[in-house]
């Protein structure tokens, strides 16, 4: 049985195909219904929806081997299937020969994976990619609803008095909250703030909440 896999038709080479359908939800269905040896499952990418597909597969009928056919332009692609259930990988443009020797495999119940995709998905697990530091997220973790506000009037060079009476709190409490936002950006002043809010992006993503309406202190 193959799912969304477009391979010259296996019958040809004396494999028994006993449906062929999408590699969505149909394909769960299908492998439900006709319960083959093995399902070869189509994708184009990392697909959360094939993902689920192989993950139905292995919960309702396990005796099923899950070949998926898909790109290995990230190696946890590979690492996600078997994750889901899968019993092989195999990239979508190998021949059929490396297709046959991967059902095989997978109806005998081994792994069917080429060691080389194997040895990349490995080394993407235990040596992932460092991601980019978002500081702007981070810092506006730090601030509450009110002090992200303070901050962009900080920005926009309102003083103590006006940020006051737009936000309609006492000047006592707007001195408050512009020492808080300035000790928990780790600056000394109004300017320093500003700068390190333009600088993060803290001003683009403080100002959505801002339109919200003021929240709690």
């Amino acid at each position: 049985m193959r799912a969304g896999a477009p391979r010259p038709p296996l019958t040809l080479r004396g494999h028994q195909v006993l449906a062929a359908g999408a590699p969505s939800t149909g394909a769960a269905d299908l492998v439900a219904g006709r319960s083959p040896e093995v399902c070869l499952l189509g994708t184009s990418a990392q697909d959360p929806a094939a993902l689920e597909t192989v993950a139905r597969i292995a919960r309702e009928r396990p005796q099923v081997a899950v070949v998926v056919l898909g790109p290995v332009t990230d190696p946890r692609a590979v690492a996600a299937a078997f994750a889901a259930g899968a019993s092989g990988y195999v990239r979508h443009d190998e021949r059929i020969e490396g297709v046959e020797r991967a059902m095989a495999r997978a109806r005998a119940g081994e792994a069917a994976v080429a060691p080389q995709l194997l040895r990349s998905a490995f080394a993407s697990l235990l040596a992932p990619a460092p991601e980019r530091d978002d500081e702007g997220a981070r810092l506006l973790r730090l601030l509450t609803p009110r002090e992200a506000e303070v901050l962009l009037r900080v920005a926009d060079g309102e003083d103590t008095r006006s940020i006051a009476a737009g936000m309609r709190i006492a000047p006592s409490t707007a001195r408050t909250h512009v020492q808080r936002v300035l000790m928990k950006l780790g600056v000394g002043s109004r300017l320093e703030a500003a700068a390190v809010a333009a600088r993060t992006g803290l001003l683009d993503r403080a100002a959505p909440d801002r339109a919200g309406g003021p929240g709690p202190d």
